[in-house]
């Protein structure tokens, strides 16, 4: 039963009180809301007693009695008027619910800072409890809190209403947190997926592209569309700002858009599967989703990683066996690892000499580049030029930490994969651990002073 802190909603005393309840319900009609409900005593600090801090499913029904059942007014009696109305809270646990008399005017305030994330919270003056929403859908959300603001102000509710009934154990069926579908001929057509999902699995359905419909489970954490034939993620995949898992092995991908790198997955995204697809390369930005743990690459056409790879500072999990990389980048000794595969790619041989671009003296461009990154200046396309903007984004950094444009040496040695990861699968058939790396160098100065390492 949904507990009432505040003392001053309706409570039971046995199963003629609950009879009687519904019997004068006859005659209301209502609207619903299918979200988390916690209701939250505003007493409780006073007394020092907290709260559970914590929500439970419930069907919030907002009910108005009907004009052919109102109580006819007497003789001299006001007639007309705004309707009564109340509000209702039922639980799995208890279908009747707990009923919250006469709104209007009773609202003390509206917390709707998060109502595009399915949140929300209603201040009731009598009794003193914040009813606080979560999960429910945000349109509904914004619906239903247009009407509890009528009725607050004693306004009609003129929306077309359902005819008030208990509430049924279907009803919760539409909190679901977890649907898997494996083959296309369950896969819902005509009907949307439960808003409230958490976790998501359409594997081996033939999609071609992601269903639109799956972007507006904004609860989802996990997101598994393995085994189809998508081409292309839209960037509006990076909306699901509490996903956490994205599985898209096994598709036909060529690319991982930079909007997705920029959007809010760089917050929450922590586990990206990706393999067995046709990505050729990953954009500089990808080193941005830095919650990332666990990351498969597995089976693609990769040439290169991205060279900030060492950003990647909580990756635990690297994956990228039978791929094309012909060297790792500098960045990638900054990684801690517990598990590395590298197996089957086409790693060269390192080369014994060193490439030589170094000017003097430095070009302008060159000049207030290394000045912008070593001093951590902002910028943006709202400040310079886009493709200066790319430039800086793509800049090398010297073994020294200082960082090169245009102008560096560029040399390569090998390095043994266990100083960066416990575990690390071969190489290849002949049992190596080691894989060629390539270092910049900012200066002569630079090279010469690790020209022990290139050895």
């Amino acid at each position: 039963m949904l507990e009432d802190p505040g003392g001053g909603a309706a409570r039971r005393e046995g199963g003629n009180f609950k009879a009687e309840l519904w019997s004068s319900c006859r005659g209301w009609l209502k609207m619903k809301l299918h979200c988390e409900v916690e209701v939250v005593s505003r007493h409780l600090p006073a007394l020092g007693m907290r709260n559970r801090g914590k929500g439970i499913r419930a069907v919030l029904s907002l009910c108005q009695q009907t004009p052919g059942s109102r109580p006819r007014p007497q003789a001299g009696g006001e007639r007309g008027g705004p309707l009564p109305t109340c509000l209702v809270i039922c639980t799995l646990r208890d279908k009747r619910g707990t009923r919250y008399e006469q709104l209007k005017e009773n609202i003390e305030q509206f917390f709707t800072k998060f109502m595009d994330e399915g949140k929300a919270t209603v201040r009731l003056k009598e009794p003193p409890v914040d009813i606080c929403l979560s999960k429910a859908n945000s349109s509904s959300l914004k619906s239903f809190l247009s009407a509890v603001r009528l009725a607050h102000r004693g306004c009609n509710i003129e929306v077309p209403l359902s005819t008030f009934t208990p509430v049924k154990t279907s009803e919760f069926e539409k909190f679901k947190t977890k649907m898997v579908i494996t083959s296309k001929k369950d896969y819902p057509l005509s009907k949307n997926f439960p808003y409230s999902l958490e976790h998501l699995q359409t594997s081996y359905c033939g999609l071609v592209r992601v269903d639109m419909r799956m972007l507006c489970l904004k609860n989802l954490r996990k997101l598994d569309l393995s085994h189809n034939h998508i081409k292309k993620l839209p960037a509006t995949v990076g909306d699901l700002i509490h996903l956490q898992e994205l599985n898209l092995s096994d598709n036909h991908l060529e690319s991982f858009s930079v909007a997705l790198c920029q959007s809010t997955l760089q917050k929450s995204l922590r586990s990206l599967d990706l393999s067995k697809n046709k990505i050729k390369a990953l954009p500089v930005q990808f080193c941005q989703l830095r919650e990332l743990t666990d990351l498969k690459l597995d089976d693609n056409e990769l040439i290169r990683f991205p060279f900030k790879m060492g950003q990647l500072t909580n990756l635990r999990f690297l994956s990228a066996a039978r791929n094309k990389l012909p060297f790792l980048p500098s960045e990638f000794q900054n990684l801690s690892l517990e598990y590395l595969d590298l197996f089957g790619n086409t790693f060269e041989q390192p080369k014994a000499l060193p490439v030589i671009m170094l000017q003097t003296p430095l070009t302008l461009l060159e000049s207030s580049a290394r000045a912008m990154l070593y001093n951590r200046i902002p910028y943006g396309s709202h400040i310079i030029p886009f493709h200066l903007c790319q430039d800086l984004d793509t800049a090398k950094t010297c073994v020294c930490g200082r960082f090169c444009l245009s102008c560096f040496i560029q040399g390569t040695t090998t390095m043994n994969l266990h100083s960066v990861a416990h575990t690390v699968v071969l190489v290849d058939n002949m049992g190596g651990t080691e894989a060629p790396i390539i270092s910049y160098f900012c200066s002569l100065a630079c090279y010469v002073n690790s020209c022990d390492m290139l050895k």
